[in-house]
């Protein structure tokens, strides 16, 4: 049996398993934490650029108590200047689909163009891919190159994996390019793929941005 965390400071206090994940994920920034680990390890300032809004003693707290939880391990390399990393742990990694349960819903229930004032980042939407996919995986699987701008993303797909790297892909079957403003276009609730260009097995490209996009096309509009 997994070693269960102890209680936090502010727990539902209901002997409950729904409560009991929500004492360990449910406080403001976890779970967007868990989504941009997906990716990969990360260092405290590069979570800090990927999570605008939270500030400095917000991220440290809800880092140290993620390593306290279970769900992350902090690695530290003897280097100069120090360098230290986060990953999830198997527990935390456990809950891609949750993430891509709540995204499902989020383009069914909540979603639109950008707000005023909301953080424009292509690659959060990019990083619940990995959820997503898992939730419902396609009948086939492959490598695609997504390129916002000068940015690339590699999202592989294998027997049910799905992985998501922030760098060039070496032999993607495809590569998916635009401008940031392309991809909003492709991410938003028209679903417009109209500024994207697509080189290699498009129909693999398709195949893989339906299972990433295509709820946007059933979303509600959202004042």
């Amino acid at each position: 049996m997994a070693v269960v965390p102890p209680p936090k400071r502010h727990p539902y206090d209901q002997w409950s398993p729904d409560a009991r994940a929500l004492d360990l994920v449910g406080d403001k920034w976890t779970l967007l934490i868990v989504r941009d680990l997906l990716a990969g390890a990360r260092r405290f300032v590069q979570l800090q650029h990927v999570l605008p809004g939270i500030s400095t003693e917000q991220l440290r707290s809800r880092l140290n108590r993620m390593v306290a939880d279970g769900l992350l391990t902090r690695q530290r390399f003897r280097e100069v200047p120090p360098r230290v990393e986060y990953s999830l742990t198997d527990r935390a990694r456990e809950l891609a689909p949750v993430i891509g349960a709540l995204a499902r819903w989020g383009y069914s229930w909540a979603w639109s163009s950008p707000r005023e004032g909301e953080a424009i980042d292509v690659g959060a939407v990019f990083r619940c891919t990995v959820g997503l996919i898992e939730s419902a995986p396609p009948p086939a699987g492959g490598t695609l190159e997504l390129r916002v701008d000068d940015r690339a993303y590699t999202l592989a797909v294998e027997g049910g994996q799905v992985t998501l790297r922030e760098e060039p892909a070496v032999g993607a079957q495809a590569t998916v390019k635009g401008s940031q403003s392309a991809w909003l276009a492709a991410l938003g609730p028209d679903a417009d793929r109209s500024g994207l260009e697509i080189s290699g097995d498009s129909r693999l490209a398709d195949m893989l941005l339906d299972s990433v996009g295509s709820q946007a096309r059933r979303a509600v509009n959202v004042a």
